[in-house]
Order: structure tokens, then C-alpha cells, then sequence
């Protein structure tokens, strides 16, 4: 995921100082993009305000530094939206954070939109599943010295459900959420009702 898009993202959340930029790195931004440290968050303000995607007022703070508060231009909340509601293209992997970013940003989509993105990452899904979930996992015709074929086979085949359990809930819930989307029923009525209890 591209650290600008995600900038963007949490600035038309909420516009942000570099401090407030760590704490959404520290927190929710972690589960978008791992390892981004505030000095190529920094770099890539300055590089987006360049472009004229961000600008930043100054707020003046007695007694402590001086803070520049980043704010969205018009020009960054249209790369931004474009971004958002070009066509789909999945990750190779499902548990990339392309599909999350994009559906934590909803509320600048239509319904249909939202549909649509989910019908892409669905059929991909699925298309994976039945291409892959039955191949041959023959690791190699002679095992390398040392290798351990019992130990090594065993983990395979854990891994390899591991994978199918995750891929067939990551499907699972992603149907539900778009049935769910097209009957116009709330989208957290489980949990809703499972805090209840």
C-alpha cells in the first residue's frame, strides 16, 4: 500500500499534526502498512505538499515547538477519491491491506461501489481456491541432506490448512458482507447483539 494514500486517508479523517500522524501509525495504521517510521512519513508530506496534495498551517504552541498541522487540498482528496474508485485489482495475496484500506474508506463510495469492489476480491478468491486448494504440494523428488521429511511434511500440511481456513472465513465473510450491503441490513448486527449477551 502506498504511504501516500494511506496520508491521505487519515488527513481527510482528520487533519494532523506529525505527532497525531504516529500515534494513527502506532495504532491503526500499522494494520495498513507495517514498519513506516515518521521520518518517511515526513519525506512523503514534503513530497505531497510539493505536489499540492497537502498543505500545513502552523500552530503556534507557547513554551514548546511550533506544529504544522497537515491538511488535504483539493487536488489530494481527487488523487485520493480516484485511487479509491478505480477499478479493483487484488493483492496476490488476500491478506494484504489494499482491500481493508479501501473499505475503511467507504464513506467516500456508494453502496454500489462498495458491491463492486467485494464482487472482484470474491471471484479472485474463489478462482484461487479452486485452482490452487488441490495442487500438487510435492516439495521435491529427493529431499536435501538434513532435511527432516516427516517434521517437514507435517508442517506443510498444517500450513497448508492454516491457509485454507483463513482463504475460506476471508470468502465467507465477505459474501456475508455483501449480502448484508444489498438487503440494507446494518453490517455489525453480530456484534451488536454478541455484546449484549
Amino acid at each position: 500500500m502506498k504511504l501516500e494514500i494511506l496520508l491521505l486517508g487519515a488527513l481527510l479523517s482528520r487533519p494532523s499534526t506529525g505527532y497525531e500522524l504516529k500515534r494513527f501509525f502506532d495504532t491503526h495504521g500499522r494494520f495498513m502498512r507495517s514498519n513506516t517510521t515518521m521520518s518517511q512519513a515526513y519525506r512523503t508530506l514534503a513530497a505531497m505538499e510539493e505536489r499540492g496534495w497537502v498543505e500545513h498551517t502552523i500552530e503556534e504552541r507557547p513554551g514548546a515547538s511550533n506544529a504544522k498541522r497537515y491538511h488535504v487540498t483539493e487536488e489530494g482528496h481527487t488523487v485520493f477519491t480516484d485511487w479509491l474508485t478505480r477499478p479493483y485489482n487484488p493483492p496476490t495475496r488476500f491478506q494484504d491491506p489494499d482491500l481493508y484500506a479501501r473499505l475503511g474508506s467507504a464513506g467516500f463510495m456508494t453502496v454500489e461501489q462498495v458491491i463492486g469492489i467485494l464482487d472482484v476480491e470474491i471471484n479472485t478468491r474463489v478462482a484461487e481456491v479452486a485452482r490452487y486448494r488441490h495442487r500438487d504440494r510435492s516439495r521435491f523428488d529427493e529431499p536435501p541432506r538434513g532435511y527432516d521429511v516427516e517434521l517437514g511434511g507435517q508442517m506443510d500440511e498444517w500450513l497448508h490448512r492454516r491457509g485454507a481456513e483463513a482463504m475460506d472465513r476471508h470468502i465467507a465473510s465477505l459474501v456475508e458482507l455483501r449480502r448484508r450491503l444489498l438487503d440494507g441490513e446494518p453490517i455489525n448486527a453480530d456484534h451488536a447483539e454478541e455484546a449484549t449477551r
